[in-house]
């Protein structure tokens, strides 16, 4: 199925979308997921892929942009940034894009631009924050295994799996309403202590927290832990929170680059 996105404008919020390290062959990559990408042009926004970035260069890089959405990976972050030391050596890290994307999201909601973060995203956000994280959930007394299975075909590692239950007071309550609705699960890593001053926005039926927000930030935020970008427009939920997330990068480009879009109109 072929997917049909917002029409390109010239004002178009531009959206970062911080890349992965990755080895293909003998070679070191910076790659992005499509399906994040997509996402984004769903939203109505411009993806813009940013390689490895050194911290220093963070403001310029947000200074171009309108909003950050922090992706899922294959790779966890890494535990010494919550005081622990690696559990398992077996699984990936990805050292290069902790050093850049933890002080980024600190920026990000620092200056209240809108936020969207998608599991390895949510994680990252909370430790950048403070707040810690399990390494297998599934070794956790009362806690269900989040993990999916690779012998799966991918239709069936990305469908529904359990359900999550929207928290009163928050982004998704104003967005989805309360209630349950059915999320896929393809995570190991979760949440153990939720950084101060965030917002509980959903939990799994195991209390693992799913989704969370930053109230202290003046912007839009949304971290999540299940993939709502997979086949995002057929989802209902899905289009819902990136359009909110859409929207609020274009007020941000309204209100922050609006002279910049002026001077790029035709003369007449």
């Amino acid at each position: 199925m072929s997917t049909t996105y917002p029409s390109t404008q010239r004002n178009q919020p531009i959206v970062l979308v911080p890349a992965c390290s990755k080895m293909l062959g003998h070679h070191p990559f910076q790659a992005a997921g499509k399906k994040y990408l997509d996402a984004v042009r769903l939203a109505g926004c411009l993806p813009v892929v940013v390689p490895a970035a050194q911290p220093d260069e963070v403001k310029t890089l947000l200074s171009l942009a309108d909003g950050v959405f922090l992706t899922g990976s294959v790779s966890n972050t890494h535990p010494r940034h919550f005081g622990e030391t690696v559990h398992d050596a077996s699984l990936p890290l990805d050292e290069a894009r902790d050093a850049w994307t933890l002080p980024l999201a600190r920026e990000v909601l620092r200056r209240g631009m809108p936020l969207f973060a998608v599991c390895r995203g949510l994680q990252e956000t909370n430790v950048a924050l403070g707040g810690s994280l399990y390494q297998a959930v599934q070794e956790q007394p009362g806690m269900m295994d989040h993990r999916s299975r690779d012998e799966d075909p991918v239709d069936v590692q990305y469908g529904p799996v359990h359900s999550v239950s929207v928290q009163r007071g928050g982004v998704l309550e104003s967005l989805l309403g309360l209630g349950d609705f059915q999320v896929n699960s393809l995570h190991g890593q979760g949440i153990r202590r939720l950084a101060d001053g965030l917002h509980a926005e959903a939990l799994a039926p195991d209390g693992l927290v799913e989704a969370f927000s930053v109230p202290q930030s003046t912007g839009f935020s949304l971290c999540v832990q299940w993939h709502p970008e997979w086949r995002a427009a057929e989802n209902p939920i899905s289009r819902k929170l990136l359009t909110a997330f859409g929207r609020a990068c274009q007020a941000w480009r309204a209100a922050h680059h609006r002279n910049e879009d002026d001077d790029l109109a035709p003369e007449t």
